[in-house]
């Protein structure tokens, strides 16, 4: 069962937010304020009723206060319900869905002031560079230059459009989410990334967002075989196997791809050692085929990749992501395996053209 620390409640009780944190293992903690007033140990009990209690002064006459949060919580499917008493009388009481998990604001416990660095000064300006509408700008025309220089203008104005369609995709899915975004930006022989100020707050947000890159992709190359077959014309099909291929590699199972991510939520959902050994298995994976093509980026890609799982497996006792329950993992994997099975049924339908070119995608897969 895996360890995940979620904030299941934060509402104003008494003049202080009350807020409620709990675990899969059973781990249960009530702040009031910023102070922990009631709790208990992980215990493997993670679903049913549960009552925590602590005890006020009322500052007009000096009373003790019998304050109560008695809340039933169910894990997969997730559902939590709660009544707020004071003195056996309920003040308040409400249900909390996954819905409402995904659009809270995660609470930040406060950090000791450090001086200074030259890591901390460098993260700062990094972040004000994202800021900067004029540096999308420059990026882009950066990319723009550097693929045709590489190529040919009317290739980087296609591989920018592919890309620029599957960050969309990403950023549409961070909006369904209620997440501030950033934007889209293009990154030269990197490709592209969609940056958001939120912070999401379940797995199945994860999943969301990472697929709906790829998917939004593989729409885009279903339109371009239509038009293909409305006209005759080769460069919708070159655009259609192109782009295939592009989103099949982001669905490749590895971190920090999207295929990855896609991974990382379902086996982290299960248990947190059977997303280390997944995990583990993807990034071997990558190793592999980095090796036999000779590709430098997806090296340092694995790089990136590994301290990311390194830092999951780390933080999986506090991490305050919702898993998905058994339905969600089914869905999610579900999705992957259609959204990499539409994408290879071109790339293989163009294949059986004759075309060179257009074969070039299967022969590549092959390799």
């Amino acid at each position: 069962m895996a360890y995940v620390t979620v904030e299941l409640l934060k509402t104003d009780f008494l003049g202080q937010p009350l807020r409620l944190e709990a675990s899969m293992a059973g781990w249960q903690i009530l702040y009031w304020g910023d102070q922990p007033v009631a709790g208990k140990d992980a215990d493997g009990q993670a679903d049913g009723d549960f009552s925590l209690s602590f005890d006020l002064k009322d500052p007009d006459n000096g009373n003790v206060l019998h304050c109560t949060v008695d809340f039933q919580v169910s894990w997969q499917p997730f559902l939590f319900s709660y009544q707020l008493k004071i003195n056996n009388d309920t003040i308040h009481e409400g249900l909390r869905s996954t819905k409402d998990i995904e659009r809270q604001i995660p609470t930040i416990k406060p950090q000791t002031k450090q001086k200074p660095s030259m890591v901390g000064l460098l993260s700062l300006g990094f972040k004000l560079l994202k800021s900067a509408k004029i540096i999308k700008v420059v990026l882009a025309g950066a990319s723009l230059a550097a693929y045709s220089w590489l190529f040919s203008l009317q290739f980087a104005l296609t591989l920018i459009a592919c890309l620029v369609i599957h960050e969309y995709g990403h950023i549409r899915a961070m909006k369904y989410f209620g997440m501030p975004t950033k934007g889209i930006y293009l990154i030269p022989f990197m490709g592209g990334l969609a940056l958001s100020d939120g912070k999401i707050n379940t797995r199945w947000q994860d999943v969301v967002i990472s697929l709906m890159g790829p998917f939004f992709g593989l729409g885009m190359s279903v339109l371009m075989l239509i038009a293909y077959w409305i006209t005759g014309n080769q460069f919708f099909a070159g655009v259609a196997a192109f782009n295939s291929l592009l989103n099949l590699f982001n669905l490749l199972p590895i971190l920090p791809l999207d295929g990855g991510h896609v991974l990382k939520s379902i086996s982290f959902s299960m248990n947190s050692v059977t997303g280390l050994i997944l995990c583990a298995l993807g990034a071997a994976l990558g190793i592999a085929i980095s090796y036999s093509f000779g590709l430098a980026l997806l090296g340092f890609l694995l790089l990136v990749g590994s301290v990311e799982i390194f830092f999951e497996w780390k933080t999986r006792h506090a991490s305050h992501l919702l898993p998905l329950d058994r339905y969600g993992q089914i869905v999610s994997a579900l999705w992957y395996v259609a959204t990499v099975a539409g994408l290879v049924a071109i790339i293989i339908y163009f294949a059986g053209s004759g075309d060179a070119v257009l074969g070039l995608p299967l022969k590549i897969l092959n390799a």
